[in-house]
């Protein structure tokens, strides 16, 4: 369920764009229609329209993302609301503007604030981040500790940069394809990497405790 709902916004934003793609006419009605207040200009062209709307709803999926985990008293992860906050003002401007320049850089900088919170904590509070997450389920040497921390902060550092060489050398609609597939793509392949090193490093029950020779 909680995967369903972290991923539930990408999902209605690659759902709306490609409705809209298909259907261009009707998006750019639609969007001028309901959305001319919030947009420079009040009208919304053929070619921007799948995207501003995305953008809409994909700020409206954040919100009552957040709002739906506050009404249960659930906790809101601090990316999470870093991920509202950038929607909300980055999502703001590609719709004001007509530019889906800002909502792609959106991703970026969220891998960039993931990244930068496995470097900062080490450095500025001598702990790594994935042991504070994961301590209690895994015992590892402090070494493997510290290269997976390093691990996911080079990961995120690296998406955040793959994420502006798609949007800036192909289109809006393989940007699209690339923020669901591929960005969710490679966080599976990186994670089962990262689950094939750890097999190397957990303790071997087995060799702990002897094996039964079946007689009683």
């Amino acid at each position: 369920m909680k995967i369903l709902l972290d991923f539930l916004p990408i999902l209605l934003f690659f759902a709306t764009f490609k409705y809209a793609e298909g259907n261009k006419d009707w998006a750019a009605a639609f969007a001028t229609e309901h959305l001319g207040f919030i947009v420079s200009g009040g009208k919304v062209g053929l070619e921007e329209a799948p995207v501003l709307l995305a953008t809409v709803v994909v700020v409206l999926a954040t919100l009552a993302q957040v709002t739906w985990l506050k009404a249960r008293g659930r906790k809101v992860d601090l990316m999470l609301w870093i991920s509202l906050g950038l929607v909300v003002v980055l999502g703001g401007l590609t719709v004001w503007f007509h530019s889906d320049t800002f909502i792609k850089w959106k991703p970026s900088v969220l891998y960039w604030a993931m990244g930068a919170a496995f470097w900062i904590t080490p450095v500025f509070f001598n702990r790594d981040l994935l042991r504070t997450l994961m301590g209690e389920q895994l015992k590892l040497p402090d070494p493997v500790w510290r290269r997976l921390n390093m691990a996911w902060m080079g990961f995120f550092a690296g998406m955040g940069v793959l994420n502006l060489w798609v949007a800036y050398n192909f289109s809006t609609a393989t940007w699209v394809n690339f923020k669901l597939f591929g960005g969710l793509g490679l966080m599976v392949v990186f994670t089962l990497a990262q689950g094939i090193y750890l097999s190397r490093h957990l303790p071997n029950d087995s060799a702990e405790t002897p094996p039964k020779t079946g007689a009683n």
